[in-house]
């Protein structure tokens, strides 16, 4: 008899164990969904510049930083251009540009910036000769 009552309470804890492991899971999955149904996908598309950028697409997940050093995201190989020149970096579902202190500076459609820009869909950001169009999906 107590053979049969521990079996039972084996049987019992590993069907706990299993609806524990696929409530967890659904919920889980649930709020990858959630993230990813609410979070603006932006991207950047160099459209004129060196032979090497033109064509180039980013999809902007996190900090991208643009420059003339090689450890830069996205590497812009002219002498104007700073190390570490101008950054993108995603606020909410917002995608702002910020310069980085750069000696010739970045423009967003044209004008100078001095304090980070919120970028909205189409907008062209220049930095030296690279032309890039930012772009929500």
């Amino acid at each position: 008899m107590v053979d049969l009552v521990l079996f039972a309470g084996r049987i019992l804890l590993v069907a706990l164990l299993y609806v524990f492991l696929f409530a967890t899971m659904k919920t889980g999955i649930g709020l990858v969904r959630g993230q990813r149904r609410d979070a603006a996908i932006w991207s950047v598309d160099v459209e004129k510049g060196s032979r090497t950028l033109r064509g180039l697409h980013v999809d902007i997940l996190g900090p991208v930083v643009i420059g003339r050093s090689p450890s830069s995201d996205i590497v812009i190989g002219e002498p104007y251009v700073s190390a570490a020149h101008a950054r993108f970096t995603l606020q909410g579902p917002a995608l702002v540009l910020e310069d980085l202190g750069s000696t010739n500076g970045t423009l967003v459609n044209g004008h100078p910036i001095g304090q980070p820009v919120t970028l909205r869909d189409g907008d062209e950001v220049q930095v030296g000769d690279a032309v890039m169009r930012v772009s929500r999906r």
